[in-house]
């Protein structure tokens, strides 16, 4: 017969005995997340809904001669207000087959790299460079990192700055990480008012500085993602009104206001020469390392 376990000490059981759970903070939604939940709003507008509204003659491109095409970007030629224009933007699904054919808009690495053949196209023929942004992130699946995501996301980046054309980007919806900036190093940065641009997704920085997704709203207020806050920051150039509710409620007064922007921009540009516009652009981010220095120090 075993030999009854020893009990242990008072003060072994005060010293080891786990803590009493602590009752889970009450999450509160606020303005900033209320935002980010209308910009994955499932009728909010998409890129090819403002091509078909603003843009005219749109031919769409494919391929990036080298792996496939990919359908998460959509470029191609067309003209705004006469004006021959290269536009390309991050395509979603409506549906679930729509939504699996786009890959939920998480572009890959051919799809940057189909980007960048169009963007190249367009320095070529002199064309103005429109871009729209609405990507949570690029896709990070292994298939992509093994076709070089993150390469390819850096060299549009590099090639971007380079170009000696006018180049608009608009965030319309989601603004998520490199996987958007992959297409916004641009002479002039918008975004619609209830979109939203951060490096990460509230729900990706609240699992790791919270250790819980559910605290998205906190974290959203934290990042200061939403357009007001970024146009005060200096990191975007203006905010695209909508319309009262969202662009998911009028897509046609959505895309007017875009229209209009988009119009103003080019002719605010339309002077500059290709060394001009490449040094525009290089200031412009040039700035935004200087958040945090004030007077002789800028």
């Amino acid at each position: 017969m075993s030999a009854p376990a020893p009990s242990k000490m008072p003060e072994q059981e005060s010293q080891f005995a786990p803590e009493s759970p602590a009752a889970p903070a009450e999450v509160v939604s606020n303005p900033a997340y209320d935002r980010v939940l209308l910009a994955r709003h499932p009728k909010r507008p998409h890129t090819l809904d403002y091509i078909q509204r603003i843009f005219t003659g749109f031919v769409e491109l494919h391929g990036d001669r080298a792996f496939s095409d990919d359908p998460a970007i959509v470029g191609g030629m067309g003209y705004l207000d006469g004006r021959a224009v290269v536009v390309i933007g991050q395509q979603k699904g409506r549906d679930t087959k729509q939504k699996l054919h786009r890959n939920f808009g998480m572009p890959k690495p051919e799809g940057y790299r189909k980007a960048l053949r169009i963007m190249s196209l367009a320095a070529k023929f002199n064309r103005p460079i429109v871009t729209l942004l609405d990507t949570p992130g690029a896709y990070p699946g292994i298939d992509a990192e093994e076709r070089g995501q993150a390469e390819a996301i850096a060299v549009n980046l590099r090639e971007m700055s380079r170009l000696g054309v006018p180049i608009l980007a608009t965030v319309i919806g989601e603004g998520g990480s490199g996987g958007a900036l992959g297409l916004g190093v641009a002479n002039r940065v918008y975004m619609m008012e209830n979109a939203y641009y951060s490096v990460i997704t509230p729900e990706s920085c609240a699992a790791i500085i919270y250790r819980d997704s559910g605290q998205a709203p906190r974290a959203a207020a934290a990042l200061r993602l939403t357009a007001p806050d970024l146009l005060k920051l200096g990191l975007i150039d203006g905010i695209v009104p909508e319309p009262e509710g969202g662009a998911q409620n009028e897509y046609d007064t959505a895309a007017a206001a875009l229209r209009a922007t988009l119009l103003k921009a080019l002719d605010e540009l339309k002077t500059l020469s290709p060394s001009a516009l490449v040094e525009d652009r290089y200031q412009k981010f040039r700035r935004m390392g200087n958040l945090f220095l004030t007077g002789e120090d800028r």
